[in-house]
C-alpha cells in the first residue's frame, strides 16, 4: 500500500478504518463485500475521512490482528480467510487484511442469513444485495450458466426447433465473410442445440432453455433493446426513442441500422474518388451491439439502452461484470463467457470469431477513424461504453486500408445517397406504439385503413410466425382489432384506444 493509495482514499478495493469497531459486523460487511466482488483491502488505522495515518501500539497490534482474523472466520460463510499483515505508513503501523476474489459464492453473513447478509460492493460503498445479483452470484459460485437453465412455462414443438435451426442457418450463411465460409456451414440440429444447452432433453422429449426463449423472443423473459436519440448531452431532451423486440438477431440488426440512421456521414479519399463515411465506424458500432447482446446478464430485468447523444454514442448492459471479468482485462482481450449456450448459437452464426478479439478490435477501429479511445465505465452493477463523435476529415486518405481483407466493414457505394439524419418529432396528436415494428404497422393501417398478415411480412421482411406475433401483441395492447376469420383475416384500427 503506498502513500498514494491512502491519499486516493476508499475506492471500489480500499476501504479505511481509524480504529478496529468493538462490533466486527461494521466491518464484516466489507469483508463479504469482497469475497464477492473483485477482492479489496480493509486498512484499519487510518481515517477515512481526513486520510490521517493514526496507527496502532506495538503492544496491541498483534491482538488485534487475532481478532480479525477469528471475526472472520466466526462471522462468514463460506469460509472466507483474509490475508492480514502489517505495514509502518509515517513511522506508525497500520493493519491491513486483504480479502481475495472468492470462488464459493454467495459469500454471507453467518448472522444474518443469505436472505439479508449478502453484501455487495458498489462504487466504494458496502451495499446489500438485491435478489437479482444474489441468483447471479450463485450461478457464479456453482459454475452454471442462467441461459441454460431449464425456462418454466414455455413450451415449443417441432415445428418451432425446425424453424430456429432454419433461421439460425440463414444468419450464419448472411453473416459469411466469403463464399468458402458459406460453403462450409453445415445444418444445425436438436442434438447440436441441446450440446450447446438451448435445447434440454428429459425422457426423451426435448425442452427449451433460457437461450432458447431469448434467441426467439419468447417464453416471457422480456428481452429488448432499447433505442433513444437525445438532444444535448443528457436524457433531459429526447429526439426519439424506440424498442426491438423479437428473435436476436431482428434486434441487433434493427438496433445497428437505427445508430447509422442518427448519425452523421463524413467524407474520404479512396483512390482517386472520394467516398461517404461513417463517423464512428459500422464495424465498431455492430460489435458493440453484438458484444452487449451476447455478454449481458439476463437474470438482470432490465433492458440494454442504446443512445445517441450530440457528441457521443452511449450503449449501457445490465448486469455486473462475471466473475474474474474486469474491464482492464477486457481491454486487453480477455474473454469471460457468462451465456455460453448463446455465445455457441452467435459463433455458429458468424456474429463473433475468436474469443476477446472483439472488445481490443473496437478500440483498434475507433482510434483508426481519428477518434477518442472509447469509455468503459462501471461494471458493478453494470457496464457502459461511450463512443465519442468527432468529425472526419474532408481529406482522409483510407487508400492504406484498401488491401485489407480482414475488415468486415465495407465503405459505402459512392453512388450511395446520404441518409435523411434528420429525426422528426413524434406527432403529439397521434399516439403510436413504442416498437418500431408495430409503428410500421399501426402507420400502414392509419393510410390504408387495414392490414393483412401477409402485408405485415412484406413491410417488416419477416416470417409468417413472426408477423402473427407482433399483430396479436398489438391486438392485445389495443392498438389494433381483429376482423374476418382464416385466410379473410385482417386488422383493423381499435378506435377504442382513441
Amino acid at each position: 500500500m503506498t502513500i498514494g493509495e491512502i491519499l486516493a482514499g476508499e475506492s471500489k478495493n480500499v476501504e479505511l478504518k481509524e480504529n478496529l469497531p468493538e462490533k466486527s459486523i461494521k466491518y464484516m460487511k466489507s469483508v463479504v463485500a469482497f469475497a464477492n466482488g473483485t477482492g479489496g483491502k480493509i486498512i484499519f488505522g487510518i481515517a477515512d475521512k481526513t486520510r490521517e495515518v493514526i496507527g496502532f501500539d506495538k503492544e496491541d497490534v498483534f491482538k488485534k490482528m487475532d481478532a480479525i482474523a477469528n471475526a472472520v472466520s466466526d462471522s462468514c460463510e463460506p469460509a472466507i480467510i483474509p490475508d492480514i499483515t502489517l505495514q509502518t505508513i509515517d513511522s506508525k503501523t497500520v493493519i491491513v487484511a486483504e480479502i481475495s476474489e472468492g470462488r464459493q459464492r454467495p459469500y454471507y453473513i453467518k448472522a444474518l442469513g443469505k436472505e439479508g447478509g449478502v453484501y455487495v460492493r458498489v462504487a466504494g460503498t458496502t451495499r446489500l444485495a438485491d435478489e437479482y445479483m444474489i441468483k447471479e452470484l450463485m450461478f457464479e459460485g456453482s459454475n452454471r450458466y442462467f441461459d441454460q437453465a431449464l425456462c418454466t412455462g414455455l413450451t415449443i414443438t417441432d415445428e418451432d426447433i425446425d424453424a430456429l435451426c432454419k433461421a439460425m442457418k440463414e444468419q450464419a450463411v448472411k453473416n459469411a465473410h466469403n463464399e468458402e465460409q458459406k460453403v462450409a456451414i453445415k445444418d444445425v440440429g436438436r442434438q447440436q442445440l441441446r450440446s450447446w444447452g438451448i435445447l434440454i432433453e428429459r425422457e426423451g422429449k426435448d425442452y427449451p432453455s433460457n437461450a432458447y426463449a431469448i434467441l426467439t423472443g419468447c417464453g416471457g423473459l422480456h428481452v429488448a433493446i432499447q433505442c433513444g436519440v437525445f438532444k444535448g448531452t443528457t436524457k433531459e431532451v429526447f429526439v426519439d426513442r424506440r424498442e426491438y423486440t423479437g428473435p436476436l438477431w431482428e434486434q441487433m440488426d434493427e438496433t445497428f441500422q437505427f445508430v447509422l440512421r442518427n448519425i452523421h456521414l463524413g467524407a474520404a479519399i479512396v483512390g482517386i474518388y472520394r467516398q461517404d463515411v461513417y463517423e464512428i465506424p459500422p464495424d465498431a458500432i455492430r460489435e458493440l451491439i453484438i458484444n452487449a447482446v451476447v455478454h449481458r446478464s439476463y437474470l438482470d430485468h432490465g433492458t440494454i439502452q442504446v443512445a445517441v447523444y450530440d457528441n457521443r454514442l452511449e450503449i449501457t448492459s445490465p448486469g455486473k461484470l462475471p466473475m474474474g471479468q474486469t474491464i482492464e482485462r477486457m481491454k486487453e482481450g480477455y474473454s469471460k463467457i457468462r451465456n455460453e449456450a448463446l455465445a455457441h448459437a452467435f459463433s455458429y452464426m458468424n456474429l463473433i470469431e475468436h474469443w476477446g478479439s472483439g472488445i481490443p478490435r473496437i478500440i483498434g477501429k475507433v482510434k483508426k477513424a481519428g477518434l477518442r479511445e472509447p469509455e468503459f465505465i462501471g461494471g458493478e452493477v453494470e457496464l457502459r461504453i461511450n463512443i465519442y463523435r468527432g468529425q472526419i476529415s474532408d481529406t482522409v486518405d483510407l487508400n492504406r486500408d484498401l488491401n485489407d481483407h480482414n475488415s468486415a466493414g465495407k465503405v459505402p457505394d459512392n453512388g450511395s445517397k446520404v441518409p435523411d439524419n434528420t429525426v422528426k418529432m413524434p406527432d403529439s396528436s397521434t399516439k403510436m406504439p413504442d416498437s418500431e415494428q408495430e409503428q410500421l404497422i399501426y402507420e400502414y393501417v392509419l393510410e390504408n385503413g387495414s392490414i393483412t398478415t401477409n402485408k405485415a411480412m412484406e413491410l417488416l421482411n419477416v416470417k409468417q410466425r413472426r408477423a402473427r406475433i407482433i399483430l396479436q401483441s398489438m391486438i392485445e395492447k389495443k392498438w389494433l382489432k381483429k376482423a374476418g376469420a382464416a385466410r379473410s383475416t385482417i386488422y383493423l384500427k381499435n378506435i377504442k384506444r382513441q
